[in-house]
């Protein structure tokens, strides 16, 4: 396995990312100006990832419409990023604006506790999609996936939770656990866990089918909670047979299992669940499917809501931790019957991977053009490359290969012509609206920082 951190030239890079830095400044004044305003923020931005920059100052929004968003200082960028998905299908929708308009506007009552006629819509359609027959609505995947892992727990009478190595599923207190060379531990620096997650959880790699055999072994685990393919290190696809012997582990074993498809929706419409015609007793989503609009659901197949709605000890409607005052809410269902109904649809994901496929031939093109030891992969709408060669079959395989330097330079680059990434990794993600003018404008500025970085 070959990894870049041993091929790139370093006091080139070192240049390189300086004159950037130095153009990024120079460029963008206002934002820079904006930043220094934030002095009560929390590390200068009001949600922690924004400091995440290459540059010392991250850009500073003015406005945003489909695939392109404008900063302060006047600067027209194609957007990749799109919120890290949660703006798959484009900013500002029309279809989901009007929803929106409507619901907060003319008919009011964003958030009233009662519900809407917009919620059954969503269900049934995340139904037809996804397979799995109950669903209740959260306000982040996050939510989501916690409140999964409480009923898992409460329906096996299991401790446990199994997660894959490097894994991320929201701030799920259960998920920050690692592999390491002298056995499980803490994700390095995981902030003020309140109980150790060695205790609470088990971990594997993701692939290793032996682990997980053997893991399960010991009868503990409520749930493995897991992405049909991994996203969070980098694109990381499941090995041929994987996910099949995942399913037949967790039967035999009695335990649930749930699938993140948070980010795996690039997949398709009804995500990696149904591309791949998974059977998962437990789904968990957010981010894309409203639009924009915070938003997370939980699907249960009709087996496992059989089983916790037969227990009249569990309290469902109260204090069983499936509930939120703005769970559920008229304004975040509204935007999700829209996006769904008209923005997400199955001939938009057609167009979305296709694009997808255009810019990974295009940057395997580069890959092989400058024998890059390099790796890009797909999954559906979004696509990425890794600074290593073979690619990485897991999550500690992926982290490995992290070059900081050599990523904060590439976004750079990219962003000081007018591409936005995904600020972590090189994750390039296509939305309803981004065209093929977008991907192939994308190839070329990426060809420019390739051939600087290689003196070509």
């Amino acid at each position: 396995m070959t990894s870049t951190l041993h091929t790139v030239d370093r006091v080139r890079l070192d240049r390189l990312l300086t004159e950037e830095r130095a153009s990024f400044a120079e460029r963008n004044p206002r934002s820079r100006q904006a930043h220094g305003r934030g002095r009560h923020l929390l590390t200068g931005v009001p949600m922690t990832w924004m400091a995440k920059t290459a540059a010392g100052f991250p850009l500073y929004l003015d406005r945003a419409r489909g695939a392109r968003l404008w900063d302060v200082d006047g600067h027209e960028l194609v957007d990749f990023c799109l919120g890290d998905t949660g703006a798959m299908a484009g900013h500002s929708p029309p279809a989901t604006v009007a929803a929106v308009a409507a619901r907060f506007g003319e008919q009011g009552g964003a958030t009233t506790m009662l519900p809407t006629e917009d919620a059954a819509a969503v269900a049934d359609e995340l139904t037809r999609r996804f397979g799995l027959t109950q669903w209740s609505f959260a306000l982040t995947a996050t939510d989501a996936n916690r409140w999964a892992l409480r009923l898992a727990r409460a329906v096996t009478g299991r401790p446990r939770v199994l997660v894959m190595s490097f894994s991320y599923h929201g701030s799920v207190d259960e998920s920050f656990i690692v592999t390491g060379a002298d056995g499980p531990q803490p994700r390095p620096g995981n902030v003020g866990a309140p109980f150790d997650v060695t205790r609470t959880s088990r971990v594997v790699e993701f692939n290793d089918v032996p682990a997980l055999e053997r893991e399960l072994a010991a009868g503990d685990v409520a749930a493995v909670l897991m992405e049909p393919a991994m996203t969070n290190m980098g694109i990381v696809l499941p090995d041929p047979g994987y996910l099949a012997a995942v399913r037949e582990l967790t039967r035999a074993t009695g335990t649930l299992l749930i699938n993140d498809e948070t980010h795996t929706v690039s997949a398709g419409p009804g995500g990696c669940t149904r591309a791949w015609q998974l059977e998962p007793d437990i789904l968990t989503i957010g981010k894309a499917i409203a639009g924009g609009v915070p938003i997370g659901a939980f699907g249960l197949s009709a087996a496992f809501a059989e089983n916790l709605l037969a227990r009249d000890d569990l309290d469902l409607v109260d204090t069983g931790g499936v509930g939120g005052t703005l769970a559920g809410n008229a304004l975040s269902l509204a935007a999700a019957r829209a996006t769904l109904e008209s923005s997400l649809t199955e001939e938009a994901y057609g167009r979305m991977i296709a694009l997808s496929a255009r810019y990974t031939a295009g940057v395997q093109g580069l890959i092989d053009e400058f024998a890059l030891p390099w790796v890009v992969t797909q999954l559906g709408a979004r696509s990425e490359y890794r600074f290593m060669s073979p690619g990485p079959r897991n999550g500690t395989e992926s982290y490995a290969s992290t070059d900081a330097e050599l990523e904060d330079y590439l976004h750079l680059y990219l962003l000081n012509r007018g591409i936005m990434l995904t600020p972590f990794h090189n994750m390039a993600l296509m939305c309803p609206a981004t065209t093929e003018d977008d991907v192939d404008l994308h190839l070329r500025v990426l060809a420019g920082a390739v051939r600087s970085l290689v003196g070509a």
